[in-house]
């Protein structure tokens, strides 16, 4: 990242800092090696329930598993987002956990998150579709209608930065009613689906260091850019 757009993003910290306040992002690297198959409540009060947690999908050429892909992004994003000077909280350091999705969403309403932002990779059975695409919570649920406009304004920043790197593709923002951790959310909350690990192409970019850091870096832009609007 050239250094005046550092300055600018850590100005951003300072000037929450000088209010007494702190910025913190939850990340939750989504999946785990281990599933767990046992099933949850979809939301608060719902007789609809899902597997508390999976593993997620593996890449088509890479045989990368998508739990290491999010976990080695996440630590990524992590530690940029500290360079910045915000606080951060994981929802899981390690592949050998069983934090269900319930759980994740509960840790960063315990933080007080001011954004909570889901690592993940995507899976089609037509393997040709690729690009990274942001999921926002419902404004019709219940659940989720109090979070939604947060959610939807961090998202659209977000998706303008990722749009900055060359040649990326975006499938757009979709709205989600169905995500048992968008439905226990009280704090403004996206999913960020990298790419396409079962398309062959960009599985294999999404391996690479270089590819990471610029996702990596638009995502740190969009969170700085979705705090100067608050």
């Amino acid at each position: 990242m050239h250094s005046k757009r550092r300055i600018v993003l850590s100005t951003i910290v300072m000037l929450f800092a000088t209010l007494g306040l702190s910025l913190t992002i939850c990340i939750d690297p989504g999946h785990q090696k281990e599933a767990d198959f046992t099933h949850e409540q979809i939301a608060p009060g719902s007789e609809t329930t899902k597997a508390r947690v999976s593993t997620g999908t593996r890449g088509s050429s890479t045989g990368i598993p998508e739990y290491v892909f999010n976990l080695e992004f996440s630590f990524m994003l992590r530690d940029r987002l500290l360079e910045e000077g915000y606080d951060v909280v994981m929802t899981r350091e390690s592949h050998e956990v069983n934090v269900s999705n319930i759980e994740r969403a509960e840790i960063a309403n315990e933080a007080k998150a001011d954004l909570c932002v889901r690592i993940h990779a995507n899976y089609s059975s037509d393997s040709s579709l690729k690009g990274f695409m942001l999921l926002v919570p419902s404004s019709s649920s219940v659940h989720t209608a109090p979070i939604y406009e947060e959610s939807r304004k961090a998202a659209e920043k977000i998706h303008a930065s990722l749009l900055q790197i060359s040649g990326i593709e975006s499938l757009g923002i979709r709205v989600r009613d169905d995500m048992t951790g968008f439905n226990w959310s009280k704090v403004p909350v996206i999913i960020f689906e990298a790419g396409y690990m079962s398309n062959p192409e960009e599985d294999v970019l999404l391996s690479t260091q270089d590819y990471r850091e610029k996702l990596v870096e638009a995502l740190v832009t969009g969170i700085a850019d979705y705090f100067l609007t608050k």
